[in-house]
């Protein structure tokens, strides 16, 4: 057995030496002058080699240790040295496995394969909802009580569908930490019967004409902004999603061409793989009450790059909320909503048009699962499309103001 002293008189020679301690541990010189303790076992039928570490940061004392401990391991049937990293891969986690750690390395990894709005959204929900309560909290002493307690605070909202995105976005974040060896279980997994029921329905939409009409008659008439206004007409013209009037840049509508709006696939509702295909992009129909209210809105917002701005931060655009909350103050609260549009328009000019249906579909840009007749049907019908579009818009602002008469009504 070795002796402290002959450890720290150990000299470095051209080639590496060994001093033996007995039982497979031995004291390793290099020709540098490091020294370091390592074990040498068997295991499986094959030599193998544990490095126990540097002398005399570990002295022969505990050196034995870890070779006695390296043993007993090997008696039940594990590696010490897979079972020393499995240990070092533990210590080197645990110190930071909180909740929100875990999450952003999560969101890190994933947003790659996301687009850009649902990362942003993903991101948002957490900080929002769940870091508040749980992101300081070590990952192994949340338990299914704690987050359902972060989701009942949304449900309450009440916001019962966010509250189950959310509960999907914990879930996946405690997957990760298992996988990464710093959390045990999955609480958010448990909770889910517990939830309050998701009702599912449609979005809130009149469909009948002459109550459109009315409804978007009253709502130009409250007190708001014109943008807002204009771009509720707009939307009701041109039946795109709200998020897409909202973040309408002046570069699009300064490029029509033929009455023809043509809306990026990156700005489209689309799964990530088909926003960088030009094929999917939406062409929109523009009839003359949609191009007035262009031409009004460019007298007032033209300056900056947004169509829509803002009303307090130009450079972003509007909130989407804002036509919603102007409708809610004509009085269709739960009765119609901004989307609701698209209801409208397809409800009216199928039971009008009922040959027309698969044109209707290309103007709600309900995309084909078939991307070849997708491309083609694209490529067909602009033509009647264009048509329809001046039919449906004939048929809501009948007896409505022209665009110019927005710009004067009643601001908030």
């Amino acid at each position: 057995m070795l002796t402290d002293l002959q450890c720290r008189k150990a000299k470095a020679t051209d080639s590496p030496i060994k001093l033996s301690d007995g039982g497979g541990l031995h004291l390793y010189v290099t020709p540098a002058g490091g020294k370091s303790w390592r074990y040498r076992y068997e295991f499986g039928g094959k030599e193998k080699l544990l490095t126990i570490g540097p002398y005399p940061a570990i002295g022969i004392v505990e050196a034995r240790a870890a070779r006695d401990e390296a043993k007993a391991t090997k008696r039940a049937g594990r590696d010490p040295s897979v079972a020393k990293r499995l240990k070092l891969a533990n210590v080197s986690t645990d110190d930071c496995a909180t909740f929100e750690v875990l999450a952003r390395e999560w969101h890190a990894l994933n947003k790659s394969r996301w687009t850009p709005v649902h990362a942003s959204d993903t991101i948002n929900s957490l900080e929002r909802d769940v870091f508040p309560d749980i992101g300081p909290l070590p990952v192994r002493e949340i338990t299914a009580p704690v987050v359902l307690s972060v989701l009942r605070k949304i449900e309450v909202r009440p916001a019962v569908e966010t509250a189950r995105r959310v509960r999907q976005r914990m879930s996946a974040v405690f997957v990760y930490g298992i996988a990464s060896g710093r959390c045990d279980n999955d609480p958010a997994a448990i909770v889910k019967q517990a939830m309050a029921p998701l009702v599912k329905g449609r979005q809130p939409a009149i469909t009948d004409l002459e109550e459109a009409r009315a409804m978007l008659a009253k709502a130009e008439a409250e007190p708001a902004h014109a943008v807002t206004k204009l771009a509720l007409r707009l939307l009701a013209l041109t039946v795109v999603r709200p998020g897409v009037i909202a973040g309408t840049p002046w570069t699009e509508l300064d490029a029509i061409n033929d009455d023809i709006w043509c809306v990026p696939a990156a700005r489209m509702k689309l799964k990530k793989d088909r926003k960088t295909d030009a094929t999917y992009d939406h062409l929109v129909a523009l009839p003359s009450q949609a191009l007035d209210v262009i031409a009004v809105l460019k007298t007032i917002t033209s300056d900056g790059p947004l169509a829509f701005p803002n009303t307090r931060h130009a450079h972003k655009p509007m909130s989407e909320n804002a036509m919603g909350y102007l409708l809610n103050r004509a009085g269709y609260h739960h009765r119609h909503v901004p989307h609701g549009w698209r209801a409208t328009f397809s409800t009216i000019m199928n039971e009008r048009f009922k040959a027309d249906h698969d044109v209707i579909e290309l103007m709600l840009a309900h995309v084909p699962e078939n991307k070849v007749a997708g491309a083609y049907n694209r490529a067909e019908h602009l033509q009647r499309r264009k048509d329809l579009a001046q039919i449906w818009a004939d048929l809501i602002l009948k007896g409505a103001k022209p665009a110019k008469a927005l710009l004067s009504g009643p601001h908030r």
